[in-house]
């Protein structure tokens, strides 16, 4: 694009290929980046244009809308507006399946890319397969462990708990009577005549029977 060109066969050549309306802040947003155009350059290549008849001008308000100039295209008769909106139809299909497997092809490279890689799976396998022979060793060494509790054993001393829980029950039954007892001519509160004598409870020391 030459200076003394200012952007108007750029400018030209963009509204003819785009055929639609804009305004010069339309064509300035649009071209600016890529081309460096400044916005007053584009106002007066617009409006130069619209001078000359390239391109045509239409006001609407305090807006001036520019577009291409109809003349130079040719007439498209119903066929043709019909072909192209068959082709459109088809082109819009095909854009929609298009963007289906897309979609479906982002799942999957997000499915593989939270997989475990060849090396993380290795890795994982072989850290499984020591955790495995730590077990199967403890496993060993208790079956050849010696000092193991036969059912007859455990049945024994399940029955000598429960002798023993009974004789705590009752001897705490036995105890409580003998200090109500007492306590009938006692001349000060439970809690000091045991003080005195120096006797805890089960409550004192936290202890509960177990159930047999």
């Amino acid at each position: 694009m030459s200076k003394k060109d200012n952007g108007t066969s750029l400018i030209l050549a963009y509204l003819n290929e785009k055929n639609r309306p804009y305004s010069a802040q339309d064509v300035f947003c649009n071209l600016q980046k890529q081309h460096g155009l400044g916005k007053t350059a584009v106002v007066k290549a617009m409006e130069l244009l619209a001078l000359e008849g390239k391109i045509k001008e239409k006001i609407y308000g305090k807006q001036k809308i520019y577009f291409a100039n109809q003349d130079q295209f040719k007439d498209v008769n119903d066929a043709d507006l019909k072909a192209m909106d068959g082709q459109i139809s088809e082109l819009s299909a095909e854009l929609q399946t298009l963007t289906q497997s897309c979609k479906q092809l982002d799942a999957e490279l997000k499915e593989l890319n939270s997989s475990l890689t060849t090396e993380d799976m290795a890795a994982e396998i072989k850290e499984l397969k020591a955790e495995t022979s730590g077990y199967r060793a403890r496993l060993e060494k208790i079956k050849s462990a010696t000092n193991h509790v036969t059912p007859e054993e455990k049945e024994k001393v399940y029955k000598e708990r429960d002798v023993y829980v009974k004789e705590w029950k009752k001897r705490k039954r036995m105890a409580a009577d003998m200090i109500d007892t007492i306590l009938e001519g006692y001349p000060k509160s439970k809690k000091e005549f045991l003080e005195e004598v120096g006797v805890e409870t089960d409550e004192d020391c936290k202890v509960v029977i177990p159930s047999t």
